[in-house]
């Protein structure tokens, strides 16, 4: 019956995934009308996040960002597809990433990295990066991700993600994964997205994030000092449809040096900066802020 379900979803995705881009954005557009103007999709919550990001904002203003919001959102959907049935010279077109040499170097010289992004222009293809680093068997490159509570779509997610041989980590089981790395004398570059809310259980720190008191997750700061890892935050720019550019930029050379909170502060101001540039492709449908002080 898994396998059965499982084929029930890979198939039709398989054979979406083999269609142009150009008309993979034209099913796009369908979306968008069904998901936006019939289904209203957590409408309410995204105009009420935009609402308190953007108290400067017109109405006007503000349902023009939240439409564009959606476009983009159902683009993700497909372009993330897309991973199914994409050649490496066509990512490397679409995905291109800056300053690759200043990872390369750090990996070189045999110390890890953690990598740190937003839910922000297309997270999904962020596992391209391999694509611009030299293979090493005594290197681990991964990225951490929440399991979804459906087995049969969580299962196809991960497989998706592996498209360019990147090593999945549930976040309840990193620092565990990590330390058996260590033990086996590799080093890791790992990607985290950390801008979710803070499960309830953990103590959280507070700071102001698109002009509200933010609860943000500091588990990856503490990997990062514990293991003196090199921090690097990905500054992703939506060039046009389908066109991304990334900047790989090392914050912190050594993470163990930082004091407490610090890695986390930088990297929340940078994920904001990257969002007021062009606010509809962030996740504001994600309920971000439903913890409240």
């Amino acid at each position: 019956m898994n396998r059965f379900l499982y084929a029930l979803m890979y198939v039709p995705a398989f054979l979406l995934a083999l269609l142009p881009f150009r008309i993979l954005f034209l099913i796009s557009d369908g979306f968008y009308f069904i998901l936006y103007h019939i289904i209203r999709y957590r409408r309410k919550l995204v105009r009420q996040n935009l609402n308190n990001a953007f108290p400067e904002k017109t109405p006007t203003e503000i349902r023009k960002i939240e439409k564009d919001f959606y476009r983009h959102f159902c683009d993700c959907f497909v372009e993330t597809i897309k991973l199914l049935h994409i050649s490496d010279a066509q990512m490397k077109k679409r995905f291109v990433f800056k300053n690759m040499e200043a990872v390369q170097s750090v990996l070189d010289n045999r110390q890890s990295v953690v990598l740190l992004l937003g839910h922000y222009g297309n997270w999904e293809w962020i596992t391209s990066i391999n694509l611009y680093l030299k293979y090493d068997p005594n290197t681990v490159y991964g990225q951490v991700y929440r399991p979804l509570k459906n087995k049969t779509a969580d299962l196809f997610f991960l497989n998706l993600r592996k498209r360019f041989h990147t090593v999945g980590f549930t976040k309840h089981n990193i620092y565990r994964d990590i330390v058996n790395i260590r033990r086996e004398n590799k080093i890791w570059i790992i990607g985290f997205i950390s801008d979710q809310k803070p499960s309830g259980n953990q103590v959280p720190h507070r700071m102001q994030f698109l002009n509200q008191e933010t609860l943000v997750l500091t588990g990856t700061e503490k990997i990062a000092r514990h293991t003196g890892a090199a921090v690097c935050y990905l500054d992703i720019t939506c060039l046009k449809r389908g066109y991304y550019e990334i900047y790989a930029d090392i914050i912190f050379d050594n993470a163990a040096t930082t004091t407490e909170f610090e890695i986390t502060e930088k990297y929340i101001h940078r994920l904001e900066q990257t969002i007021l540039r062009n606010p509809s492709a962030y996740l504001w449908s994600h309920n971000r802020w439903r913890l409240k002080r």
